[in-house]
């Protein structure tokens, strides 16, 4: 295998025989990690990109945002879970021994820190590091009376019109505050009466959180080099209070944000409709359930804090308190500033060679493209399977052209697809709805439980029905989560298949920010697994052997396990037992119990774990063969690849699937063999490149902790993402 370490044979003595004792440390509660601190940990790696001077400076600001969205999820669905978790008793370890209420103890210790580092490193590193180029984020109190008079004006015409101050009083109870919102608590003071008031304010997301002032006509030599100037808009609506509280003295003010639980629980089979019944879910995600966070600026006095945590009923390990803004996920939008040398430089994904010829077809709907020349079907059935990888390879002169040539060829029979999540303003729901248009049988699965995307799923599938598309919402019990769709083609005398099998989401967007991995073939047996998987999710099915796929919740543990433990007894034969894995995340307790089995017989275990990872690596005598590293950098790795050894018959694997419960046990996915050699080699050159990267890769310690890894005093840097996009150019 390419640039991966040596096999067991060459760096292991013969394993020793395990024992009953062997068994009981591998439940050890002590030998996993926490499945949420090991997530922190992610996203701490993920902030750091943010405080790594070697990243350009507006990226620095993206992940800064990055962060705080993260974060905001992390509690909506995380800590909101553990929290029911606690009110209704629930008294279940986790694998590594934590009850919930330990958990959120746990995580508030663990965060609190990291919390505070994100939003002091942003008040004093990058906001003058801004400044030094020309982008002045300025508060307001630092204007000078021109730009005062401005605000004025535009606060009296743009934002004025839109605020609404709630009183709380006897006869005003303390209003509902929507999730993620920005609000002001303020302080009146009746001069008549000599009484306080409390009110609040919401700052409204339908205008600008930065409001860009206008650059000066002649700049004087203070300011040259101008890019960008403004102020956070909740400062300039405290700084015109007056005009919501006329004949009101202001006592104080302080911005400040919350977090509710807005996980949506829907039980598909007390749902007489499903679409309905997501429908009404999000009406009440709108609002939110419980507070679970508060974020507040350290000035903010006792008295309203201690106000604002009784009527949110939050505990004191629920507030973070902030030094600057609050709600950072706003800086993604400087982003948009065009100032490319502070961006990373930018990238075109390739088309690759063999698709670069169906590019830019002119689809003639009698004829189909090409005008019956070599077209993409032959290209796959004439020449082989195809691999992308995006965004190195482009998705719309792919993935998404395969599905709008199959729309447009005459031949083409039916279209099946499953849909997890997409684009608002998708080509390919676009192409199926030509596809039914013009005639084809078009059938497609829409994952209505796609959290937080469910709203934009509920749009397409109500748009895909009136189009004349089949449309199901997948299987009792289960999250349809497998990246699949197939193409089915009337050819001379018989009909063939065309199936892509991916890692990544049928999205063009998040295609160019996540790297994935996808295979288009005609192959005759994965073609009759694809038709028996999607018999299995349209109708009634109890489809229990596949010919090649793996498929969860079917088939895929027993055979990930079957893999890793034929590699066990290659290693105790005297053989060479060997894994490399890459995944998003590794939780699932058997599988790390397996694994952990494997180190102990001598099998040599590298994983790529871009998240969590409750398995602990290095430790002698239960997992010293197994090396786990974490990559971090422009793209967001979520391809899957599994490689097995297998005593010189080497085994790969692309796939949809996470070794985690939910996707083994919960999830409806898709595991492909790689059965064409020459992609077979192009997956480990990929892994090698991983695990040889010494810019963006992380090394996960035996302790839990994660070290970077850096070039030598005379090293060159080899990042991962950089090498993927060289190779692609070429």
């Amino acid at each position: 295998m390419a640039k991966t370490k040596k096999p067991a044979s060459e760096s292991s003595s013969k394993a020793p025989k395990s024992t009953s004792a062997d068994s009981d440390r591998l439940r050890d509660p002590k030998n996993y990690f926490n499945r949420e601190l090991s997530w922190l940990e992610f996203n701490y790696r993920v902030l750091y990109e943010a405080l790594d001077d070697r990243t350009p400076l507006l990226e620095r600001l993206k992940f800064m945002a990055i962060v705080s969205m993260n974060l905001d999820e992390f509690f909506m669905v995380r800590v909101a879970g553990l929290k029911q978790q606690v009110k209704a008793e629930v008294r279940k370890l986790t694998p590594d021994g934590r009850s919930p209420q330990q958990q959120l103890n746990d995580i508030s210790d663990r965060l609190h820190p990291i919390f505070a580092e994100q939003h002091q490193h942003f008040q004093t590193i990058l906001r003058p590091q801004l400044a030094e180029h020309g982008i002045y984020l300025l508060d307001y109190i630092d204007l000078n009376q021109e730009q005062r008079t401005y605000l004025q004006t535009y606060f009296e015409d743009k934002i004025f019109p839109v605020l609404t101050p709630l009183a709380v009083d006897p006869g005003h109870p303390f209003p509902f505050i929507s999730n993620l919102s920005l609000n002001l608590a303020v302080v009146v003071k009746d001069p008549e009466i000599d009484q306080e008031h409390f009110a609040r304010v919401k700052v409204p997301k339908v205008l600008p959180r930065f409001i860009q002032l206008p650059q000066p006509d002649n700049p004087d030599s203070n300011h040259h080099g101008l890019n960008w100037v403004g102020v956070p808009l909740e400062q300039v609506i405290a700084h015109n209070l007056e005009a919501l509280f006329p004949g009101m003295n202001i006592q104080e003010y302080h911005p400040f944000r919350i977090t509710r639980n807005a996980d949506i629980a829907v039980e598909e089979d007390e749902a007489d409709d499903l679409l309905l019944a997501i429908e009404q879910e999000l009406r009440k995600r709108r609002w939110g359930g419980s507070v679970v966070r508060m974020e507040v600026p350290s000035t903010l006095s006792p008295e309203v804090r201690d106000m604002l945590m009784r009527e949110l009923s939050l505990a004191p390990e629920d507030v973070y308190e902030v030094e600057g803004l609050l709600g950072l996920g706003d800086l993604m939008s400087f982003m948009k500033l065009p100032l490319p040398e502070l961006k990373d430089i930018p990238w075109t994904p390739v088309i690759p060679a063999r698709f670069r010829q169906f590019s830019d077809v002119d689809f003639n709907l009698n004829q189909g493209s090409n005008d019956g020349e070599h077209d993409l079907f032959s290209e796959i059935r004439e020449r082989g399977d195809v691999l992308f990888h995006h965004p190195y390879h482009s998705f719309t002169a792919t993935v998404q052209q395969f599905i709008t040539t199959a729309a447009h060829d005459p031949d083409v029979l039916a279209i099946k697809m499953t849909l997890y999540r997409t684009s608002g303003d998708s080509p390919i729901i676009h192409s199926l709805i030509d596809a039914a248009e013009n005639g084809k049988q078009v059938a497609v699965l829409v994952e209505l439980k796609a959290r937080f995307d469910e709203e934009n799923n509920i749009l397409w599938a109500k748009k895909l029905e009136q189009a004349g598309v089949h449309v199901v919402y997948g299987l009792v019990g289960l999250k349809t989560h497998t990246k699949i769709s197939m193409v089915v083609r009337q050819e001379k005398h018989h009909i063939r298949r065309y199936v892509h099998i991916g890692t990544g989401n049928y999205n063009p967007k998040t295609a160019k920010l996540y790297t994935d991995l996808g295979i288009i073939t005609c192959n005759d047996e994965i073609g009759a697994d694809l038709t028996d998987l999607f018999n299995h999710l349209t109708g009634y099915s109890r489809q229990r052997s596949y010919r090649k796929l793996l498929v969860a919740p079917v088939n895929m543990r027993d055979r990930m396990e079957s893999l890793i433990r034929q590699e066990i007894d290659h290693a105790k034969n005297g053989g060479s037992g060997r894994i490399v894995a890459k995944m998003n995340a590794l939780v699932d307790p058997k599988l790390i119990a397996l694994l952990y089995e494997a180190s102990q017989a001598g099998v040599e275990i590298d994983l790529i774990v871009r998240g969590i990872c409750c398995l602990r690596p290095g430790i002698k005598g239960l997992s010293e063969t197994i090396r786990v590293i974490s990559i971090i950098g422009r793209f967001l790795e979520h391809s899957r690849i599994f490689y097995f050894y297998n005593e010189g018959q080497e085994r790969v694997f692309i796939g949809s699937a996470d070794w985690m419960p939910r996707n083994l046990n919960r999830r409806v996915e898709a595991v492909v063999p790689v059965q064409d050699p020459t992609i077979a080699k192009d997956l480990q050159e990929i892994l090698g490149i991983m695990l040889s990267d010494n810019r963006q890769a992380w090394e996960l310690q035996p302790d839990g902790s994660y070290v970077q890894r850096r070039p030598s005093d005379n090293g060159i840097a080899q990042g991962s993402h950089e090498i993927l996009m060289q190779m692609a150019m070429q």
